[in-house]
């Protein structure tokens, strides 16, 4: 469907570029002289062939731009999310927070362990295939785990699980509940890409994550590193 323009103000006389327009949706539109040289589109992160980009004036923005700070959460899929893994650059690092993940009590696995049997972990499976591809191009997989005193059956699990995270290369850590308060980390799980970019996990209150928001603003990214340096600091290697 073709979306209406509005045009929002142009620094330009009358030869029409640069102008700001909005859509209906209320997204901006830019209009203005491309970016052609290969070695400045270079220098611009994940630029797809379908992809462009423009050169707006700063005084197109300052005098047609929004001038009132709204949050506007951005919202990806989960095939998008789970792209970020191989896209990353140098590192990602989590946070778990949760005392339990639905998603977890739904494998095999997990059935496993509850019985008291022996975990096999699979670690020939698509998702162990990828991280230790990734590793071996030298990008760090690194996640603290907060654990209650006494672990919930799903801390527990997550103990053990740690052995197939080591196993593929990645370097796991555990908090006790009581230090996560004392750092005054939050109560949220989060990835932390290239320290650039936070994917923060919403679940629902049965324990099922629902969606991931992106959180790119440099303000509120660095207040998610500051979480990082200060857990990873005092955290402990996983003893699963």
């Amino acid at each position: 469907m073709t979306r209406h323009l509005r045009k929002v103000g142009t620094n330009s006389g009358n030869n029409g570029c640069p102008t700001l327009y909005t859509t209906e949706a209320g997204a901006y539109v830019v209009q203005g002289d491309r970016v052609t040289d290969p070695a400045e589109l270079a220098q611009l992160d994940n630029l797809t062939a379908d992809e462009g980009a423009v050169v707006v004036p700063r005084e197109l923005l300052a005098n047609f731009g929004p001038k009132e700070p709204v949050h506007v959460p951005q919202w990806i899929g989960f095939d998008e999310f789970d792209g970020m893994f191989t896209t990353l650059k140098h590192s990602a690092w989590r946070l778990e927070t949760r005392r339990r993940y639905a998603w977890d009590e739904r494998q095999d696995t997990y059935r496993q362990f509850a019985a008291g049997e022996v975990v096999e972990w699979d670690l020939d499976d698509p998702w162990c295939r990828e991280r230790r591809e990734q590793t071996a191009l030298g990008k760090r997989f690194e996640r603290v785990r907060v654990v209650d005193e006494p672990a919930t059956p799903g801390q527990l699990y997550l103990a053990d699980n740690a052995r197939r995270n080591r196993a593929v290369g990645e370097d796991i850590r555990t908090l006790t509940r009581a230090q996560a308060d004392e750092l005054s980390l939050p109560a949220e799980d989060f990835w932390l890409f290239d320290s650039r970019v936070v994917a923060l996990l919403h679940f629902d209150e049965d324990d099922e994550m629902t969606c991931v928001e992106l959180i790119t603003n440099p303000v509120d990214v660095l207040r998610y590193c500051q979480f990082r340096e200060a857990a990873w600091h005092l955290a402990i290697p996983s003893e699963g």
